[in-house]
């Protein structure tokens, strides 16, 4: 029987028995749903141990500093560390473990790395610096990024990031990175969503670019140094497990086709995310979760993958042939403001209507954070109005983003200064002047809180694998704040993963790193040369390019902004049948042994389905709503996330078997520091 009818019988089955949350767990159980290998298994597992030091939250990091095992700065350069990415994650623990003397491989399928994904952010790095007097603390970040999280990340690591936050200006400015200033000479700050204060440290509309620009430099002097071999243009397509710990990767010459074996002491993913997974999206296009992927299929855990977050300031999607979604900066909500006409059967150009007419939507609901309330929250309210119609746009899919208050009371200079490029990108993209016609924006898939299980230490579940940035999961919990995201990833790259690594090292021999021709590296070697040769195998069919598409379609119908029990089981069902047909027909022109974006593009697309029937599982099964994953099933009569903490407390950490089978582990969470509440953002 195929995994496509085993879904629709599983389905059948318990739909004609059970409803709510007691079908999804019937669905959910292979042995009282009949569907054997499909899905999950529901057998109780040992809980996971995040390794979090006992005690005050706020004090972890400092005592957790202090008990990591050093290594001998002569012994140093006798360990190899593996670093893929080098974004501001991957950049930054490449040069600070090279700078420490240890010897680095780093990869990227880029060119150069400083063009890894971390430029396209925009707005600007969040510091509990408290430079305003306006109120801010650690405490107060920390409370933030919890609450705003929706009490679904790990507390001891939000502490962490909000104290390291502190030293990452400082850092970042010292190595290069132009962050904007007052007229006096201070650094310059502004607000973001989810907070009242402003903590936000940027550089016009390209802090992303500017911090990466920084972070890339680093990166070469150490290469130049010699302390760094850099592999760019060159994709990991599989991790290397050696008695429990990893031990290297293996490797496509995205140039040459040639496949390589690639070992060290430690290996680092700083790969980002996998937001791309829904095609459109405000990620680049090649972005991908395959390292983070092949990682998971070698045994590290894979997070909450369902918690995926829509930005609520993106480019609506104009035609069915558009091959992404771009993002504009959230900082811009700090002057627009967002609205929609009250008249579904509008027709008037937005100048025309008048204010009694229009309908500032969050500034009426949540009238305590108005236009900067959270980007779940702000997303959730778009996708409402657009879907009873008052959507405005050619398509009747966005809302408008209007600074015309702004401009009459602080001038047109002042908000070319602020955000000339963000405006200039806006016309280049779309013909339209936003200094006299509002913006239309909508929610585009963008960041994913989800990821590689790590602990405390940043390591998975596998000895010697450790995550950087978005491709890890402990920060952000259901909905990241805006400007966190820059933020983490310079926290893992220079301040955490520099000091964890090496306490991991202390404990592992300093014989060469595994050999070339170790049974586990030609076992690895052997499957990648089989996934390619089965990729290639159809001499006619679709492209890879189509499936990504229909899969987008697939997961944005089923678990988009909001999701619920049928969509989700007819994801499920569509997904397999996607699967199927993918590796029936698939069609993958040229060869394998040269330049093939073809082939590149294959292989992605074939991870990204896996995923998405994770991503699906992991949301079916999750019975409430919390954050970026809203269960229509579970919300207030007023139409907000209603958190089960009673029953669902925890991270799921995903296992999937050789056989495919799904097996969730749970990292119970605890707060102390931000005592568990009903986010209220009015």
């Amino acid at each position: 029987m195929s995994l496509r009818q085993r879904v629709k019988d599983a389905i059948t089955s318990a739909s004609g028995t059970k409803t709510g949350a007691a079908a999804a767990r019937a669905v959910l159980d292979p042995e009282s749903a009949g569907m054997g290998k499909a899905l999950v298994s529901a057998r109780r597992v040992p809980k996971l141990d995040a390794r979090v030091p006992e005690g005050d939250a706020l004090t972890a990091w400092d005592r957790r500093r202090a008990e990591y095992r050093l290594v001998n700065p002569a012994n140093r350069r006798k360990y190899t560390v593996i670093v893929v990415g080098t974004g501001l994650a991957g950049s930054g623990a490449a040069a600070a473990l090279a700078e420490l003397g240890y010897h680095v491989e780093c990869f990227t399928f880029h060119d150069a790395p400083r063009r890894a994904h971390s430029v396209a952010a925009q707005g600007g790095i969040n510091a509990a610096r408290a430079r305003k007097i306006d109120g801010d603390s650690l405490r107060r970040f920390i409370t933030d990024t919890v609450k705003g999280g929706d009490f679904r990340g790990r507390e001891a690591d939000v502490a962490r990031l909000a104290e390291e936050s502190v030293r990452v200006i400082d850092h970042m400015q010292a190595i290069g990175a132009p962050f904007a200033r007052e007229y006096g000479g201070q650094l310059a700050t502004r607000s973001f969503g989810g907070v009242q204060v402003s903590r936000t440290y940027y550089t016009r509309g390209q802090t992303g670019q500017q911090l990466q620009v920084a972070a890339a430099q680093a990166l070469l002097r150490q290469v130049h140094r010699g302390s760094v071999t850099l592999h760019t243009r060159t994709e990991m397509l599989d991790l290397i497990v050696a008695d429990g710990r990893a031990q290297g990767i293996v490797t496509r010459d995205l140039r040459t086709g040639e496949l390589g074996v690639h070992t060290g002491h430690a290996v680092v993913l700083a790969t980002g995310g996998y937001g791309s997974v829904y095609f459109h999206s405000t990620l680049a296009m090649n972005s991908n979760a395959t390292a983070t992927w092949r990682a998971h299929r070698r045994g590290a855990y894979f997070a909450t993958p369902s918690y995926v977050q829509f930005h609520p300031t993106a480019l609506p999607v104009s035609s069915h042939w558009q091959s992404k979604t771009t993002l504009m900066s959230e900082s811009l909500r700090n002057d627009g403001r967002i609205w929609v006409p009250k008249d579904p059967d509008e027709k008037r150009p937005p100048g025309d209507i008048p204010e009694a007419e229009r309908d500032y939507y969050l500034e009426r609901r949540y009238p305590a954070y108005g236009n900067l309330t959270p980007r779940d929250i702000a997303s959730r309210a778009a996708r409402t109005e657009i879907e009873a119609g008052r959507g405005v746009g050619p398509l009747k899919n966005s809302v408008y983003l209007d600074f015309r208050d702004a401009i009459e009371r602080l001038g047109r200079d002042v908000i070319a200064e602020r955000y000339g490029n963000l405006f200039e990108m806006y016309h280049d993209a779309t013909g339209e002047d936003p200094y006299t016609v509002p913006m239309r924006i909508a929610p585009g898939a963008h960041f994913t809180m989800g990821g590689l299980w790590s602990d405390y230490d940043q390591m998975t579940s596998v000895d010697g694998l450790f995550v950087g940035g978005e491709a890890g999961n402990n920060y952000h919990g259901a909905n990241r704040l805006g400007a966190n995201s820059l933020l983490s990833a310079c926290v893992d790259g220079w301040f955490t993963l520099p000091l964890s690594v090496p306490n991991y090292l202390a404990g592992v021999s300093r014989e060469a790193p595994l050999a070339h021709d170790a049974p586990e590296a030609v076992e690895a070697l052997d499957a990648v040369r089989g996934r390619i040769d089965r990729l290639m195998q159809n001499e006619t069919g679709t492209r890879p390019a189509t499936f990504h598409r229909r899969l987008g379609e697939i997961l944005y119908r089923g678990c988009g902004v909001s999701r619920s029990d049928a969509t989700l089981r007819t994801a499920l069902t569509e997904l397999a049948e996607l699967k199927e047909e993918f590796w029936q027909d698939v069609h993958v022109a040229g060869s394998g042994d040269r330049l093939n974006q073809e082939l590149e593009r294959a292989g992605r697309v074939a991870d990204f389905i896996e995923l998405a029937e994770l991503m699906v599982t992991d949301a079916l099964d999750r019975t409430e709503s919390c954050g970026a994953h809203f269960r229509e099933e579970f919300a207030t009569p007023e139409g907000e996330a209603q958190r089960n903490d009673d029953e669902w407390c925890f991270v799921s950490a995903w296992e999937t078997t050789a056989e495919g089978r799904h097996i969730r582990h749970v990292e119970p969470l605890t707060f102390e520091t931000v005592p568990l509440q009903t986010r209220d953002y009015r």
